[in-house]
């Protein structure tokens, strides 16, 4: 019989992370993990301390899988590639999003990424005081993923059969105008693509792009904030 692997909370942060791809964070509890680790939930308390200290803890593993930040590139490519490397691994791992929504404690790696954004902003030449606010405009961005004003496109979703979905596309012209304006400009007046949903890369690159400019204009005009 081979030697069983020695247990240890890189180990079973490992395992979470990968119980979380594969069934889902609602899945993720200590008893299964246990489980999952063929280990007694007693064992495993020693070296995660809850449930809370868990999901802190797969939040790090996945922090720690980030990009390591490249030294040759400027402030903004520096940024931009830093926020990109995050929204990959979001995208990798669907749970995370909620998992970071639902986190108030400033664990070690939380802490050192932010760190890390906003050194990249003050060797860039930016003061603290603008780095401060740059900080607070990016919010969520810096982990990947933002608010959106169109948050659920399964609410509009319109029916597949033509006449159905062009008696759709005249109410909702009538009672919400601008809405249905940019819904229809997006697919270029093709009633048959409504609905299809918003190239979400695309959109959070836009943003992210625009705030990145806007910074960089307050940065070069010296700016600093009415205290």
């Amino acid at each position: 019989m081979p030697p069983r692997t020695p247990l240890s909370r890189d180990r079973a942060l490992a395992e979470a992370v990968a119980l979380a791809d594969a069934e889902g964070i609602d899945a993720v509890s200590m008893r299964r993990l246990a489980a999952r680790l063929d280990v007694v939930p007693m064992a495993l308390y020693k070296h995660v301390t809850n449930k809370s200290d868990l999901l802190d803890g797969m939040v790090e593993t996945l922090i720690a899988s980030y990009d390591p930040p490249d030294p040759t590139l400027g402030w903004k490519a520096a940024v931009r590639a830093q926020i990109l490397s995050a929204r990959r691994v979001l995208l990798d791992h669907p749970w995370a999003r909620q998992v970071i929504e639902t986190r108030t404690t400033r664990t070690p790696q939380v802490l050192g990424y932010m760190d890390r954004l906003s050194g990249t902003f003050i060797e860039g030449g930016f003061t603290p005081d603008l780095t401060h606010h740059v900080m607070h405009a990016l919010g969520h961005r810096i982990w990947g993923f933002s608010p959106e004003a169109f948050d659920d496109p399964d609410s509009l979703q319109p029916p597949t059969d033509p006449a159905a979905r062009q008696a759709m596309v005249q109410a909702v012209q009538q009672t919400y105008p601008y809405i249905a304006m940019i819904a229809l400009d997006a697919v270029g007046g093709d009633l048959s693509a409504v609905g299809a949903g918003c190239d979400e890369q695309f959109e959070f690159e836009f943003s992210l792009d625009l705030l990145l400019d806007a910074f960089e204009r307050l940065q070069e005009a010296g700016w600093r904030s009415a205290r």
